[in-house]
């Protein structure tokens, strides 16, 4: 259980990492890779998004050679078999959330199923 533990959630953490990346954030392709169907996110502004419409936002607004954004505190846990949570602190040029991603395992690998961002001072 110990390596499926560490393997899932070091699987989960990856893919976060890199849905973070801007070269990944400008391409809807890419971001897609990472997105399961039935994606759904609650913002830190409190909007509800679906899928499409998070790629549609993210993509038209990011700049492929901006830096990344930055994220601390990075924790999973295996929550079943298939099923990981993140929970982390992300800054973006000042901006700072606390997140928390559910990933899940597809036949297309692993991918975000759930994510909520939270407006954070500290």
């Amino acid at each position: 259980m110990v390596n499926e533990q560490d393997d899932s959630v070091q699987a989960a953490i990856s893919g976060e990492i890199r849905l973070l990346d801007p070269e990944v954030r400008s391409s809807a392709v890419l971001m897609g890779e990472f997105l399961d169907p039935e994606f759904t996110e609650i913002g830190a502004s409190g909007r509800l998004w679906d899928r499409s419409s998070i790629i549609a936002a993210v993509t038209q607004d990011a700049d492929p050679s901006a830096a990344p954004i930055v994220a601390s505190d990075m924790e999973g846990r295996l929550l079943a078999p298939g099923i990981v949570h993140l929970t982390y602190v992300s800054d973006n040029n000042g901006r700072r959330a606390r997140r928390s991603s559910i990933w899940r395992r597809s036949e297309q690998g692993w991918l975000v199923y759930f994510h909520q961002g939270t407006l954070s001072s500290h």
